[in-house]
């Protein structure tokens, strides 16, 4: 007798292809254009782009004890109390890394009697089978899986967390979504520098992916990486306190430091776009002289090539040497600036540093820079201008003529600026 060894063909579960749907005409299809569910957290309904759309899934990251579990421990409350209000739906919590009781003490803490609801359904585990029984039985409204990481399923390999666990437990809750009029959120682990944990492809089998940040205190950041329902520049605010997640009702409290009489050398403030919201914020600068001949630029919430750039443009298109400095630049409350917009505070900022003057007072710096030194206009002027007058600042230095602004074409006019700010304030 021999033996013949052969390898089957692996075939993990699902529809048979031979069932497979048929294409249908574009103009026949009849038009979907969506219903939102609205969380009740405003900040995170903002990012998401007005609520979570139904029959979607989205991807929520973050580093550990940031605050993922608690912000959605009270979206779910939330989320119950107004369906119990309408009569319908039902929200369910799944977690594979905490117990009922943690779960359970943590709603008491952070959501009061809501965390006592009754359509909130809890569910802890991590294999496959008993969330997707679950969801059959139960069918909410709302899912939340805590986290995807530790979903099992014995059809997709021997260890949990591999690419094969990740992709097949994922597309078997988002196909289940997709099916009914639900809402999935997966929590993700995060990597050491940040970025969503697993398999990119992940990223691309939700609808949605949110991640939290964290400044030095309790302020969080949600922001969207991605959106197919919506903007992905919205920004939210949170603070941590010991009854868990607070909105912030006035960001320019965290982004502006208030203070009495002009800003002390190295600062000014620009209005940022973030989304649909403008907040004003507070770039700091630093020089001090090199103590090596090779110079460095300590920047983490404003790219440093950003900052040498236009410290180049400053020592080129005015004469301010830079070349023998170290130079340091903050963005106060923390978040990260991006657009061109900040160009004309961060220069602004820059020379008042290296030359110790203060900026000149209640001003306020918007303008992108070129390479030339000269001043470029940018998006939605008028509601930044806007933004900075209702906290105060009276004088706007911008690229265009408008009500209130300074009209600065170059960098040198910028420095004029600040020549002209003692005079003003001596007179």
């Amino acid at each position: 007798n021999t033996f013949e060894e052969t390898t089957g063909e692996r075939k993990l579960p699902g529809p048979d292809p031979a069932d497979g749907v048929r294409a249908v005409p574009l103009a026949a299809v009849e038009e979907d254009s969506g219903v939102r569910l609205e969380t009740g957290i405003g900040e995170l309904d903002l990012v998401l782009g007005g609520g979570a759309m139904r029959r979607s899934a989205v991807l929520f990251g973050g580093e550990p004890g940031i605050g993922k579990s608690t912000l959605l421990l009270q979206a779910a409350s939330s989320v119950a109390a107004r369906q119990t209000a309408s009569g319908a739906g039902r929200v369910l919590y799944i977690s594979g890394e905490e117990s009922a009781g943690q779960i359970k003490a943590r709603a008491r803490r952070i959501c009061g009697d809501g965390g006592s609801r009754e359509n909130i359904e809890l569910l802890c585990t991590n294999q496959l089978t008993d969330i997707m029984r679950a969801l059959q039985d139960i069918r909410p409204l709302f899912v939340i899986v805590d986290s995807i990481q530790t979903v099992y399923s014995a059809q997709a390999g021997t260890v949990p967390g591999t690419v094969t666990q990740l992709k097949y437990c994922a597309q078997e809750m988002i196909s289940w979504v997709k099916e009914r009029d639900a809402v999935l959120f997966l929590v993700a682990h995060v990597t050491k520098e940040g970025a969503i944990a697993g398999p990119k492809t992940l990223e691309h089998m939700v609808d949605a992916v949110i991640s939290f940040e964290r400044n030095a205190d309790d302020v969080r950041f949600l922001r969207a990486y991605k959106n197919r329902f919506g903007s992905v520049d919205e920004l939210g605010v949170f603070q941590m306190t010991g009854s868990g997640l607070t909105a912030v009702g006035d960001p320019a409290s965290i982004f502006l430091t208030r203070r009495n009489g002009v800003f002390p050398p190295g600062i000014a403030v620009a209005p940022v776009f973030e989304g649909s919201r403008v907040f004003p914020v507070e770039i700091q600068a630093l020089t001090v002289t090199a103590k090596s001949t090779v110079t460095r630029v300590f920047s983490d919430k404003i790219e440093s090539a950003r900052v040498s750039r236009i410290a180049a443009v400053l020592e080129k298109r005015a004469g301010i040497r830079f070349s023998d400095q170290d130079i340091y630049v903050n963005v106060a409350g923390g978040i990260r600036l991006t657009e061109s917009a900040v160009d004309l505070a961060l220069a602004a900022a820059l020379y008042s540093a290296r030359t110790d003057l203060p900026a000149p007072d209640k001003t306020a710096f918007i303008g992108e820079i070129s390479l030339a030194g000269e001043i470029r206009p940018v998006p939605k002027l008028r509601q930044r201008v806007k933004a900075a007058e209702s906290l105060g600042f009276s004088a706007i230095a911008a690229p265009e003529k408008a009500e209130h602004c300074l009209e600065i074409k170059t960098v040198r006019d910028m420095i004029r600026l600040f020549a002209a700010a003692p005079a003003q304030a001596e007179s």
